[in-house]
C-alpha cells in the first residue's frame, strides 16, 4: 500500500509528538543522588555500559568508608548507597527512614577475613585473647571479629580493637602495632599476595556476605521510577562482572591504585548474585543487630525489618539471565 502524503505527515507528527513526550518525560525526572565508597559502584556502572542512555541525572558523592555513607542517607543529603551487613544496622540504629531496595551476594574465598602475619604465634581465633585486631568501627571487619570471637568463646572484652580505615590498617598490621587485621577484599587478597599474611579465619561462612543497597524513605516516595530503573542497571552490570573479570578488575585497579593482579585475582575469585529481600534475610540482619546490642556497641533493641522494601523484588530479574 502507498501512503499519501497527509498520511505520511500524520505519522511523521505522531512520532515526533510520542518522541517529545518521552524527552519530556525524562526530563521531568529528579536527579538521583547515588552515594559511592571510592566510586566502586560509578565505575562498575560505566564500564559495563550501564551508565548509558540513563533517563535521568545521577549525582554521585564519594565516601571513604561505609560509616559516613550511611550518615549521608540518614540526613538525606544523597538518595540511595550501598553498605555492607554491619553499617546498614548502625545506620539503621541511627533512626534513619531507610530501606533496602536491592541486594547483591559476594561469593568468594576470602571476601572477607581476619588476617595475621605471616611468622604469627596466632593460629586459632581462641589465641587473640589479649591481642590487638585492627578494624573499620562499625564495619563488616568489626562483625566479622565479633563473629569469630563469639563463636570461640570469646567477647570483645577479651581484645583490644584498633579502629582505622584499610590504608592505615595495613601499616599497623605490617609492623606490629596490631596482632590482626579484620577485613575484606580486594584488602585480603592484597595482604595474602604481597605480605604474605595468613587467613586465620575466613567469614564465608560466618557472615551473609551481602551487599545492601539502601535508599531514603523519601526517595522511594519521590524517586520510584529512578530506583527501579537503577536497580535493574546494578543487576545487570554485576551480571556483565561475572563474565568480564578483566575487564571489571582493569576498572577497579585505575580507581584504587592496587594491582592489577590483585583486583584480577579478586574478580575471578568472586561471584556476584542478587538475593531476594526476604524473611530469611531479614533474619540474618536481625541476629546481626542483636549481636551489636548484646556487645554494647548499640544502645537500644533494632527491628530490622522496618529497613527492608520487599515490593522492589518484582522489578528484579536472576543475574544468570541478566544481558546487556
Amino acid at each position: 500500500m502507498v501512503l499519501t502524503s497527509p498520511f505520511k505527515r500524520l505519522l511523521l507528527g505522531t512520532a515526533l509528538a510520542l518522541g517529545l513526550a518521552a524527552t519530556a518525560a525524562a526530563a521531568d525526572l529528579q536527579p538521583l543522588r547515588v552515594a559511592n565508597q571510592k566510586s566502586t559502584i560509578k565505575a562498575l556502572l560505566e564500564v559495563s555500559g550501564e551508565a548509558k542512555n540513563v533517563p535521568y541525572t545521577i549525582q554521585w558523592s564519594e565516601f571513604p568508608s561505609a560509616s559516613p555513607l550511611g550518615e549521608a542517607l540518614n540526613a538525606n543529603a544523597v538518595d540511595i548507597g550501598a553498605l555492607g551487613d554491619a553499617p546498614y544496622v548502625f545506620a539503621l540504629g541511627a533512626g534513619g527512614s531507610l530501606k533496602v531496595v536491592s541486594i547483591i551476594h559476594a561469593e568468594g574465598r576470602n571476601t572477607t577475613a581476619v588476617v595475621v602475619p605471616k611468622d604469627s604465634p596466632i593460629n586459632t581465633v581462641a589465641d587473640l585473647k589479649g591481642k590487638k585486631i585492627v578494624t573499620g568501627r562499625g564495619s563488616i571487619g568489626h562483625y566479622l571479629a565479633i563473629k569469630a570471637l563469639n563463636d570461640a568463646g570469646l567477647t570483645t572484652q577479651d581484645v583490644q580493637f584498633i579502629f582505622l580505615l584499610p590504608a592505615e590498617s595495613r601499616l599497623v598490621l605490617d609492623n606490629g602495632t596490631a596482632d590482626a587485621w579484620a577485613t575484606w577484599d580486594p584488602y585480603t587478597t592484597v595482604v595474602t599476595s604481597q605480605s604474605n599474611a595468613r587467613v586465620l579465619v575466613s567469614g564465608k561462612h560466618l557472615l551473609s556476605n551481602h551487599l545492601y543497597f539502601a535508599a531514603t524513605g523519601q526517595a522511594i516516595a519521590d524517586k520510584r521510577v529512578q530506583l527501579d530503573d537503577f536497580v535493574a542497571r546494578i543487576d545487570r552490570a554485576y551480571a556483565w562482572a561475572n563474565t568480564h573479570p578483566e575487564q571489571y578488575a582493569a576498572a577497579q585497579a585505575k580507581i584504587t591504585g592496587l594491582p592489577l593482579a590483585v583486583h584480577i585475582e579478586v574478580a575471578q575469585d568472586t561471584h556476584l548474585s542478587p538475593v531476594t529481600i526476604d524473611d530469611t534475610v531479614i533474619h540474618g540482619l536481625q541476629a546481626t543487630a542483636d549481636t551489636y546490642v548484646k556487645e554494647g556497641l548499640l544502645s537500644k533493641h533494632i527491628d530490622v525489618s522496618q529497613g527492608f522494601d520487599s515490593s522492589f523484588n518484582a522489578k528484579r530479574i536472576p543475574l544468570e539471565q541478566a544481558s546487556r
